[in-house]
């Protein structure tokens, strides 16, 4: 990904991502889901369209809170594809809702998303694809590969030369460990 790592430092909005998110370990399950939803929305999109929104996204599904946005009913539903702040795209609002009650599920049956994730590492990219299909909706392989890229459970998200990739690897990535 040496494009973003040309493209992103200094820039308003790729560059905090690029500096302080993109290819760490995240480990709250509010914040995987977050990261979930907004891959989900950018398909399609450019990611600095879903980075501009971040902030509304964020306020319309109440800091992605999973047992909130699980709970979410048709007036939920109608109030976010009526908010022109964020991706006004049924299929991925409804998606949304559904992948916050499977991370429900997956926390009863594994303590934690991030739980759930860790149980399954390592795997090669097409068969979290397949996992992710069975178990998500709106997953296809891009999706998955950069969510997966975007928490640190797959490499790939800086080149080896950009000084972001030192920290990464100082914050010991799940993919560091099977190298």
């Amino acid at each position: 990904m040496s494009d973003y790592c040309d493209l992103a430092p200094g820039h308003a909005f790729h560059g905090p991502y690029h500096d302080h998110e993109y290819g760490f370990p995240v480990e709250d399950d509010d914040a995987l889901f977050e990261r979930l939803i907004l891959e989900i929305n950018q398909a399609g999109l450019s990611w600095l369209t879903v980075l501009k929104k971040r902030e509304a996204f964020r306020a319309a599904f109440e800091h992605f809170d999973v047992d909130r946005v699980a709970a979410y009913g048709e007036d939920e539903r109608s109030r976010l594809l009526s908010d022109a702040g964020i991706i006004r795209n049924r299929l991925k609002v409804d998606a949304a809702i559904h992948n916050a009650n499977v991370i429900q599920q997956l926390r009863r049956e594994h303590n934690s998303f991030q739980t759930w994730l860790d149980h399954h590492h390592p795997l090669p990219h097409a068969d979290w694809v397949k996992l992710f299909k069975r178990t998500f909706r709106f997953t296809g392989p891009e999706i998955v590969g950069e969510f997966l890229m975007s928490t640190g459970y797959l490499p790939g998200a800086h080149r080896d030369t950009c000084p972001v990739q030192a920290r990464i690897l100082a914050s010991h990535p799940p993919w560091a460990h099977t190298r």
